[in-house]
């Protein structure tokens, strides 16, 4: 079970990372990122219809990124409760006074 979590926790650090990517490769208004590397405004990286693309392409990533954020919240604090459970009461210090 640890196996498929860490799984599924590295694969969400890798769509955060490929997110970021997505999103600095865009050009933005001001043009951005592509304008302090020295890029002429007119050029893109993948051709010149790539802005649809690539906005489609971030939209889908971060819905999934969302997803997979609840639902690794949910899967995290299931295995904090299971573990809390199958652990002992702690004993107080008031207890061993008694």
């Amino acid at each position: 079970m640890t196996f498929i979590y860490f799984t599924a926790l590295f694969f969400f650090l890798f769509l955060c990372a490929v997110l970021c990517l997505v999103i600095l490769v865009q050009e933005s208004k001001s043009l951005g990122l592509g304008a302090s590397f020295g890029g002429d405004p007119g050029e893109s990286l993948f051709g010149t219809s790539t802005a649809d693309v690539l906005k489609k392409f971030t939209a889908w990533l971060a819905v999934i990124f969302m997803a997979s954020c609840v639902l690794l919240s949910l899967w995290t604090g299931a295995m904090t409760r299971s573990k809390s459970r199958a652990m002992p009461p702690a004993i107080e210090e008031t207890d061993l006074i008694k």
